[in-house]
């Protein structure tokens, strides 16, 4: 009890000071309120005696509730082990970018024991997943990296100081007391700070912020607004999954990778893996890549009305391509509202029970058809955004439109989701949901 009220007592002198200063703590010493798990499991980011503690299991990130443009941010921090590696993100998107789990966003580095030519482990400075800087002096390998002009980093186990100043796209990082670090021309310059985890155990403290005048930058320069999303699979295991019997060891977590070898033994149904929730309308983001081996194989031709290109004898008409697999997304518990994921051409989020359904009114069939191919090279990763208002469903592949409000009739007004086996290795990653009602 003395201990705990000891905490208090040092929480509440820190609030008055950085309150006197122009500072204002991220983080109050007792539990993650203004964070946001974005990509990890409920452990890997927890408060223990006043400290932010970080597993540093799964990768991911935990990132503030508010966006951020010109500011001082003031943090320590402290590496568990040896070789430990971690990161402070600014001017972060919301999310992780597709088949990844980090976020566009410019790093600070924060590593232990590792130190070249190419990089430090005393406050490096680089542009992540699209994010881009000019790095001051030029890295000595072309890298877009900038390197401390000095190593003032204290080694494993002791307390570091950081103190970032972001003013306009100009960065410079203080460590423990003198400015190492320099870039410019940050794009983005506004957005969301995330902690990183990436395999060390590290704590923080001390985290607080002085925001400075801002410049109201353009939409181009300026992360997207966070629209709501929690995560449905947190790179440590199952949970929130129907982890079937006959499915251990073939639907594997896999840190932000979930993992499918296409070989489940369960019964049924139950070879797919089905979240516990049921769901009515919502907007979904699934990353996904068959990343088996391509073959040839021979594939229907699929045109705009549903149906399929015949030949003179009312065969169909057949072209080859690299087919890697199969798999799909299940929505409201039903197998024929399935968001395919595969290699034809006519390309992948068409719905394929409604489609293939000749007692579907055209209007039906045709809306259940893609707009357009919008598929990356066969192994390479994809993002599916899904919208279910109703019967009403709406497919975003890569960013563009491939299914506009087609309506599903007999589409179940409520249902779990799930991810499909068919019998071929699929990967699924940054599995996210925003229930609408």
């Amino acid at each position: 009890m003395k201990k705990y009220f000891m905490i208090l007592a040092a929480i509440f002198l820190s609030l008055s000071v950085h309150a006197q200063e122009g500072f204002i703590p991220l983080f109050n010493g007792v539990d993650l309120v203004g964070w946001v798990n974005v990509n990890c499991a409920p452990e890997t980011w927890t408060v223990r005696d006043g400290l932010i503690h970080c597993t540093g299991v799964p990768t991911g990130v935990l990132r503030t509730d508010s966006m951020y443009e010109n500011f001082i941010l003031e943090l320590e921090y402290r590496h568990l082990v040896t070789e430990g590696n971690s990161g402070l993100f600014i001017h972060s998107e919301p999310l992780p970018v597709t088949g990844k789990p980090f976020t566009k966003s410019i790093e600070i580095q924060i590593l232990t024991d590792r130190d070249t030519d190419n990089y430090t482990s005393h406050g490096d400075m680089f542009g992540i997943q699209g994010a881009t800087m000019a790095p001051w002096p030029l890295h000595p390998a072309g890298w877009m990296r900038s390197l401390p002009q000095a190593r003032r980093a204290r080694p494993t186990g002791e307390w570091n100081h950081y103190r970032v100043e972001s003013r306009d796209g100009i960065l410079t990082l203080a460590v423990n007391g003198d400015i190492v670090t320099r870039a410019f021309h940050t794009n983005p310059r506004k957005g969301y700070i995330c902690l990183e985890s990436e395999g060390g155990v590290i704590d923080f403290r001390n985290i607080r912020i002085q925001e400075l005048a801002g410049s109201n930058p353009p939409a181009e320069v300026t992360a997207s607004e966070a629209r709501g999303f929690h995560l449905l699979y947190n790179g440590v295991d199952l949970r929130g999954w129907k982890n079937a019997k006959g499915n251990e060891g073939h639907w594997q977590a896999k840190d932000w990778i979930l993992d499918y070898d296409g070989q489940s033994e369960a019964d049924g149904e139950d070879v797919h893996l089905w979240t516990q929730q049921h769901f009515r309308n919502f907007i979904l983001i699934v990353d996904w890549r068959l990343p088996g081996e391509p073959r040839v194989d021979n594939v229907p031709v699929v045109l705009p009305d549903g149906s399929t290109l015949k030949d003179a004898d009312g065969d169909e008409v057949t072209i080859p391509v690299l087919d890697a697999g199969d798999s799909g997304i299940y929505l409201r518990g039903s197998s024929k509202a399935q968001i395919n994921i595969w290699n034809w051409p006519v390309g992948s989020g068409e719905i394929w029970g409604y489609r293939t359904d000749a007692q579907m009114p055209p209007e039906v069939r045709r809306a259940a058809t893609p707009i357009q191919n919008a598929d990356n090279p066969v192994g390479e990763w994809n993002r599916f955004e899904i919208t279910v208002i109703g019967d009403e469903v709406t497919v975003l592949l890569n960013d563009k439109m491939v299914i506009h409000k087609a309506r599903l009739p007999g589409l179940p007004d409520t249902g779990p989701i799930a991810l499909q086996h068919h019998g071929d290795q699929v990967q699924f990653a940054n599995i996210y949901i925003k229930e609408l009602d």
